[in-house]
């Protein structure tokens, strides 16, 4: 009896035209291509990207949502501009909830094989851009299996922000070397199963370099002390 193949799985599906560009745009403000204070003129992109001013639209509405770019009846839409007060909200908000959310993940003994993998590929970059990418989900590897799938949520909302902000400082003043030992540091606590060493370990890490970028920023931890 002659046996049947199994079936050729389906291709994956076509991302649609709103998610390429969307997609597109974000990683141009991330690595720096598209400058803060940009103008981002949907002609101009719909041309780049060879689609219709439709999904230009939505991809800027959803990245004015993520905090990545401003929308003004005035001034049209603009790459967002890191100021020393988006700075200091965002890490702010890192600085209470990513430490707290590494050391849930580590009691639970969740497996962080995704942060070992993004720290091998940040280390191997060819480029900053690459680097970038692999250091940013290094730090949700970090957070993501803390089991509190809000809580993980509220750190996506301002992944994309943290991002910016890093990516405005290390044009400014590139600090590579350093984070990546730091980043070395908490994993190898994490994986020995040491939660709050973990923690306190990244929450350092956080607040030093906002405070190397931003010497005007305080946290709100540290207005406090």
């Amino acid at each position: 009896m002659t046996s049947v193949p199994p079936p050729t799985p389906a291709p994956p599906p076509i991302p649609s035209r709103t998610e390429y560009v969307l997609d597109a745009i974000r990683h141009d403000i991330l690595t720096g291509r598209l400058t803060p204070g940009r103008a981002l003129v949907e002609t101009e992109l719909a041309a780049r990207f060879g689609v219709s001013k439709t999904p230009v639209r939505e991809a800027l509405k959803t990245l004015a949502g993520t905090g990545l770019v401003l929308m003004s009846p005035y001034k049209g839409v603009t790459v967002r501009t890191v100021d020393a007060g988006m700075a200091h909200e965002v890490y702010d908000v890192r600085l209470l909830l990513e430490p707290e959310a590494l050391r849930r993940a580590v009691r639970a003994g969740a497996p962080l094989d995704a942060a070992r993998e993004a720290l091998a590929r940040a280390d191997e970059a060819a480029d900053t851009a690459e680097r970038s990418l692999a250091n940013r989900d290094f730090h949700r590897a970090l957070y993501l299996p803390c089991g509190n799938p809000l809580l993980a949520r509220m750190l996506d909302e301002v992944r994309d922000q943290a991002a910016l902000v890093a990516a405005v400082a290390w044009a400014a003043s590139p600090s590579w070397a350093r984070e990546a030992d730091e980043h070395r540091a908490i994993l190898r606590l994490a994986l020995a199963g040491d939660a709050d060493g973990a923690a306190g370990a990244l929450h350092a890490h956080i607040a030093s370099f906002v405070e190397r970028a931003y010497p005007e920023v305080r946290t709100a931890e540290g207005r406090q002390a």
